[in-house]
């Protein structure tokens, strides 16, 4: 499923992205999405609010969220359906022009220990995580066009391959597989002036965490609070901006000083 409303001038922008997992004011996608519209690109914005309001923290106003960006051509897409990425990718050139940038924030999360595990969780998280990561960046680069500029695409994991993550083994073997994959596809694309490159943002205060575990986590960092969704997207613009053109299939552990779990 696949929706689309655009209205968009296509001059005068430093780059042309699609960012995933923009559904929430406090997620990474959002920070993300606004940090590469304040240097002038034109960001193409994906969510899917089904996923969030499934879970403890639930959904947001859609509507509110796309107002704080300026209302950028959005797009709802499960990325579950394998034909999404495809869909999704080609609907994004369409409403900016040939894409420069890919940003795969989205991310679906799962509980569980190793005697909860369900083939259908787990075969979920791969479909939308790792999966969908893939056919976005093999969607990406069958229709990059290297006249529009350097192409540069950020995948995301969540620290699986510094310290285990036994609660929630779904999510963790899906996100691990991500950052697994990304030195692969930098080696496949980087003759075509496409970076490829993994951000692991350490914990992060997107208002998925309860309380204890807001403390908890806290104590674990030099700094005595968790890293921001601001600073993930400070990272994620230097990844696809000019200064990094030489950095391509590195996971980057912008983790804050995080001490790991006790």
């Amino acid at each position: 499923m696949l929706a689309v409303c655009v209205s968009v001038d296509h001059t005068a922008a430093v780059g042309t992205a699609l960012v995933t997992g923009v559904s929430r004011r406090s997620s990474i996608g959002f920070a993300v999405a606004r940090r590469l519209l304040e240097r002038g690109d034109q960001v193409v914005v994906q969510s899917w609010a089904p996923h969030d309001a499934e879970q403890p923290w639930g959904a947001d106003d859609l509507a509110a969220v796309l107002a704080e960006l300026g209302d950028p051509p959005h797009l709802r897409a499960d990325l579950a359906d394998p034909e999404a990425p495809a869909r999704l990718v080609a609907a994004a050139r369409d409403a900016v022009g040939p894409l420069t940038t890919l940003v795969a924030a989205h991310a679906r999360s799962a509980l569980g220990r190793l005697a909860e595990v369900t083939a259908a969780e787990v075969d979920l998280c791969f479909a939308v995580n790792a999966r969908g990561s893939l056919l976005l960046t093999q969607a990406f680069a069958g229709r990059y066009e290297p006249a529009a500029g350097p192409g540069a695409v950020v995948l995301f994991t969540s620290g699986q391959h510094r310290g285990p993550m036994s609660r929630e083994l779904p999510y963790a073997i899906s996100k691990g597989a991500i950052q697994q994959m990304t030195l692969s596809l930098a080696d496949e694309l980087i003759d075509a002036d496409i970076t490829v490159n993994c951000l692991n943002t350490g914990p992060t205060d997107t208002g998925w965490a309860d309380p204890a575990e807001q403390d908890v986590v806290a104590r674990l960092m030099p700094r005595g609070r968790w890293n921001t969704a601001a600073e993930a997207a400070a990272v994620v613009a230097w990844l696809t901006g000019p200064d990094a053109r030489s950095v391509t299939g590195q996971t980057i552990d912008a983790e804050g000083g995080f001490r790991r779990w006790g």
